[in-house]
Formats: C-alpha cells, structure tokens, sequence
C-alpha cells in the first residue's frame, strides 16, 4: 500500500494516461494529506500528461461555512488577470442607444423584447446574458427558463446594469462568478492545460484574495479549509491553506 493508503484502491480501472499523471504529481506530493503553495502545486499540474484536448483547469475550494444560512452565502465575481480560454458567447437585452452600446462592446447577440421572445421560444445558445434594469420587467418572464441554467442577470455580479460596455467587456476579458454550493465548496475554472503555470498561478491568486475578501462575518473557525487544483482529466494537487488563511 502506498502512502495515500486505501484511497490508491479507486485507481484502479484508471487509465495509463491518468496513472501517469498520479505518478507526476505524487513524485511532488508523495504524502497523503501533504500541501503546497500556489506555484509548486501548479508546476505538478503542469509536469502530468496531457490530454488530446486543451483541458480546462479548475480550482476547488471547501469553505468554513455553513450555506443553509443566508448569511453564510459565499458568492461573488472576479476579473481573471489572465481570463479562462473560454470564448465567451454575450447576449445583452437593452433597447434604444444602449444596444448600439452593447454591439460595440462586441456582445455576441443584442435585441429588446424580441429576443426575449426568441429565449421564451427556446434559444439558448449563450453562455452569459447582460441586461439593463429597464427591461428587467420583461426579462424577469424568464425566470424559470434562466434560473436553472445560471443564466437568470443579476445586480449583484454585474449582470443588470446601464454599463453594458463595461460588462461585457469585463466578461469578454475573463470575469466568472461564484458561489458556494449546497456543501460549502466553490469550483471555478481559472484556465486551460495550454496556459503556462505564472499564468495560472496568477489567476489562481486572483480568485484567491477575492474569496478572502468576501468571507462573511457570520463564518466561524477556519474559513479557508481546503484548496485543490486539477485539470479536466487529472488528479488533483492540494494547495495550502494556510497563506490565504493568513491574508
């Protein structure tokens, strides 16, 4: 038995390629439990096997809340230093001078009431959609539609605004939203496989501070519990906690 113990018993059925990238990182972190900072978990990353696609790099982090509280609710937007990989597909629902606006700005897909209409009708085909609060009135018809699918804009990530090219500019550029899940954890993308690790470590510190800096004053103990980094098709390496705790 290695010294991860009996966790080594799911890898079996794994693939060479995924047991390859099991060896890469634990040749970095040979202990079970063992972290490390930001840059040396990404070096581990980076040194696994790679798919055949550009995988995207996502970070897990457990916080020490509690989400059935409303006011331990952990949710928030950041700006990526470096953005996703991801091109991102902008829809914006505004009238008048602020379509001309959002058209500008390099929004994907731009109309009124008659886009509502087309979403109503069954067009999905976008990843974030930007309002302005005046047509709010119509885009909250939608509510059932979106709200399952995370499309639903909303004033507090910056979805429902009169800035749109500020917003989409911002989502173009790399701007995700979060939120803690039912068990208290946050997943977010902050790259690609094709990204070099200064890049990802960036992004990673950039998602970082701003989750520090969003800790609610209900949250007790330790709020920063866990953190691992992985890729579509990799293990994950743990970071430590302990220089965001300190922050």
């Amino acid at each position: 038995m290695s010294p991860r113990g009996t966790a080594d018993v799911k890898l079996k059925g794994r693939s060479k390629r995924y047991m390859a990238a099991v060896a890469s990182r634990d040749a970095v972190q040979p202990v079970k439990g063992a972290a490390y900072d930001v840059e040396t978990a990404v070096k581990a990353l980076d040194g696994m096997p790679k798919a055949a696609f550009d995988e995207t790099v996502e970070l897990a982090v457990r916080l020490g809340v509690d989400p059935r509280h409303a006011d331990q609710i952990v949710r928030g937007t950041v700006v990526l230093p470096h953005g996703t990989g991801k091109k991102v597909h902008v829809t914006v629902v505004a009238q008048g001078d602020k379509q001309r606006e959002a058209q500008e700005a390099g929004a994907d897909e731009v109309g009124g009431k008659e886009l509502v209409k087309k979403i109503q009708d069954g067009w999905m085909d976008t990843d974030v959609i930007i309002s302005t609060p005046d047509m709010m009135s119509e885009v909250g018809k939608l509510g059932r539609t979106l709200g399952p699918r995370g499309l639903m804009p909303n004033p507090k990530s910056g979805t429902v605004t009169f800035e749109v090219a500020k917003a989409v500019n911002d989502v173009k550029a790399g701007k995700i939203e979060f939120r803690t899940d039912k068990t208290g954890n946050v997943h977010v993308p902050v790259g690609r496989r094709s990204f070099s690790p200064d890049q990802l470590s960036a992004n990673i510190r950039a998602f970082m501070e701003t989750i520090v800096r969003a800790r609610p004053a209900a949250a007790k103990g330790h709020y920063i519990r866990s953190i691992a980094v992985s890729s579509t098709m990799s293990p994950s390496v743990a970071i430590d906690p302990g220089e965001f705790r300190a922050a």
